[in-house]
This record gives C-alpha cells, structure tokens and sequence, in this order.
C-alpha cells in the first residue's frame, strides 16, 4: 500500500469506508479538544477514527512534533502542530484553549499511547473542564492496559501509579503506601532505572512477589517475562535492560478472604500458575509462598508435572 492518505482511503474495504463517512462521532467539530491515542509500537494500530480526526482538525498539539511528523507523514496527513509537553504546558495551554474557544478544533497526541495517561494531557483536560471548552477521546493503545492483559496475573482490580519518583524519600513513601495493596500495581519504568526500580520492590513487597516485565509491546521483539522480583533481580543483573518497561506487580493477598487456590492440589496450584505462562520453578516459588510451606514440599509434589 502506498502511504498517502488518499490511496489508505481508496484501498480500504467499503464496510470500513462506510464507517468513516458516518457522521456520528467522525465528525470533527469546531472548539473540541480531542485526545487521539496513537501507537506504543506498530504504527498499523492507529484506528481509522483516529487517522479521520487527525485529518480533519485544524491543528494538532504533540508532546514532540519531530516524532509525531513520522506518525502523520506515514498516514499522508499535513496539519499545522504545535508542542505540548510537561516543560511549555502552563504558557502553551491558555493559548491552545483561546484558539479552542475561537471555534478551532485540536487533536492531542503523545509520543506514544493516550494522551492524559502519566501525560500533562491530564492538565490541559482539566484546563477544558473549567473553561467550558468540549474534549472527546479517540480511544486505542495504552501500555499499561496492554501489558495487564497480557501479564498472567488478575486483571479484575488494578491501579496504575506510572513512574515511581526520582526522590527518595518520596519513593520510599510511595512504596510504604502500596505495601498492603491488594490490587494489580502497573508501573512504568526506563531501561536505565530498572535495576534499581527492582530492588526497591523486592525490598517493599519480597522476593517472592509476582511480577510481569512487559517491553517492546505491539513490535516484533515483544517481550513479556513473567516471573518473581527476586528472580527479576537476579536475572537482570546479567543481563542489560532494552527499551521502555512496564512493570505489572501482583497485589497482596487479602487475607480476609479464601484464596482461590484452597479447593486445588499443589499440583493444580502449580500447573494453574504453568498455565498462564509462568516457568515450573516460578509456579513453585509463588504457590509455596502462597500456601506458606517450604518449596522443597512444593517440589516433592510435582516432580514429575510436565
């Protein structure tokens, strides 16, 4: 396929054209805001909503307009883009909402996923809400989501805390705070920092706590090693960290309630964890740690689980 607008458009089946020419939330109106997700990694996940908004808004403010100009000039759109980023967003949102109220339309994009999530989109929303000003969403990618569905661990309750601070002494309340949370933790992490990120949760919450290390989602490296935060340790001090992380942590244990593994064998504890992807060894870290027996029990039991 040619990468220019009007050929997506002419390749496109005619339900999807169908689609695209309805008038009910394709059309972009004046003095709307409208947060448009964009891709974590494969560019061919921007929705055909998304590529009609950006196409048809007349401006589009992005956390960096060198990046997004890729994104735009890949899907054949030309629109006039200005930068809003955590560094210009109390000068450049006033001025984004004066051209709002005039009876501009604006889509906001981030370098990668939707905008508002562990973003300054959050202020600018905000910003609308107070002023009067519409904003819609075009939904799609958002790492965090991505990586708790793929991850093995429970999805019916989580919380996303993003990146933990850079101070310490905030960080470490941070983590005080959530040491009892029972629900799935989703964070965010740089290559970088991720030694040290891993350290600090293994001390809060222990080594045996269940953990999803999701990278490079949605391309063709896509990595996603479930395991345990003592293990995490272990194993990246040998090897580097690549890309950008998103960290899903398993919540601790309401102790006021029955475990969902006490009508179970340990060896259909085991091969529950087994099953959602977990290597045999950590399936027995996590089922000793959960029934609170030493793991050579674990082990005796299940020494011939495939």
């Amino acid at each position: 396929m040619t990468i220019n607008n009007e050929t997506i458009l002419d390749d496109l089946p005619e339900v999807m054209l169908s689609s695209l020419r309805r008038e009910d939330k394709n059309r972009v109106e004046g003095g709307t805001l409208y947060l448009v997700a964009t891709p974590i990694g494969n560019l061919d996940d921007l929705s055909l909503r998304a590529i009609k908004v950006l196409s048809g808004v007349d401006f589009i403010a992005a956390e960096d307009t060198r990046n997004s100009a890729k994104l735009l000039t890949y899907f054949g759109i030309s629109k006039p883009m200005i930068s809003y980023h955590e560094h210009n967003r109390r000068e450049r949102g006033p001025q984004i909402i004066e051209r709002l109220k005039d009876g501009e339309s604006c889509a906001l994009i981030t370098d990668a996923g939707t905008p508002a999530i562990s973003d300054p989109g959050e202020d600018l929303v905000a910003l609308c809400a107070t002023e009067g000003v519409a904003v819609t969403g075009v939904p799609g990618c958002c790492a965090g989501i991505d990586a708790l569905t793929l991850s093995g661990l429970p999805t019916a309750r989580f919380c996303f805390e993003g990146f933990l601070s850079v101070n310490k002494g905030e960080r470490r309340k941070q983590l005080d705070r959530l040491a009892k949370e029972e629900r799935t933790m989703l964070l965010h992490e740089a290559p970088h920092k991720l030694r040290a990120t891993l350290a600090d949760l293994a001390q809060t919450f222990g080594g045996e706590r269940r953990i999803s290390l999701c990278r490079e989602l949605t391309k063709r490296n896509e990595e996603i090693h479930r395991t345990t935060l003592a293990d995490a340790v272990a194993h990246y001090e040998t090897h580097d960290p690549r890309g950008e992380y998103v960290l899903v942590l398993e919540g601790a244990i309401d102790s006021t309630m029955e475990a969902f593994w006490q009508s179970m064998t340990i060896p259909e504890h085991v091969s529950h964890y087994i099953a959602q992807g977990m290597k045999k060894n950590d399936a027995i870290k996590a089922t000793a740690r959960e029934r609170g027996v030493p793991k050579n029990e674990i082990y005796q039991q299940v020494l011939d689980l495939n």
